[in-house]
């Protein structure tokens, strides 16, 4: 049987969904919504908007959103930067840092009761087989770029 990259994409993205699902109510109970959460467990490493929207490979737009309902929620603060005072810089309050530690536990939790299904051998080839796919890819081929018929007139001509 085979299994293509559609499918494989396909049955991470519904496990990612079934945890977050699971660990909801606990993220409810700290006012959080999910994409919030992964807003307070990024900013310590990307704490300025447009890092933690590249970081997130979210809007710009949306991490404005999520920051000003975090700062209203007392989990975040801005603070300039003594570095370069146009710039603000994001850091979690005590509150924050409770609630993300309380998040990533409730995901945690979530999470140990999918990989309960499957023994110690697995789960280390599921860290090797994630990591693995976390490394950088390889950059796109580019058919055209090997078949002068396919590339664009201008480039033929060179």
């Amino acid at each position: 049987m085979t299994v293509d990259a559609a499918q494989l994409w396909t049955l991470n993205h519904r496990l990612l969904t079934v945890v977050l699902d699971e660990a909801g109510a606990e993220l409810e109970a700290l006012g959080l919504e999910p994409k919030e959460f992964f807003v307070l467990a990024e900013v310590t490493a990307s704490p300025y908007p447009a890092q933690l929207a590249a970081a997130l490979v979210i809007p710009k737009a949306s991490v404005t959103v999520y920051v000003r309902n975090l700062v209203a929620k007392g989990f975040m603060r801005r603070e300039i930067d003594d570095a370069d005072l146009r710039r603000h810089r994001l850091v979690l309050t005590d509150d924050g840092i409770a609630a993300r530690d309380r998040s990533f536990a409730a995901l945690a939790t979530a999470f140990e009761r999918r990989l309960a299904l499957i023994g110690p051998g697995d789960r280390a080839e599921l860290a090797r087989i994630l990591t693995a796919l976390l490394a950088p890819a390889p950059p796109a081929s580019n058919p055209a770029a090997s078949d002068p018929e396919k590339m664009p007139a201008k480039e033929v001509a060179r």
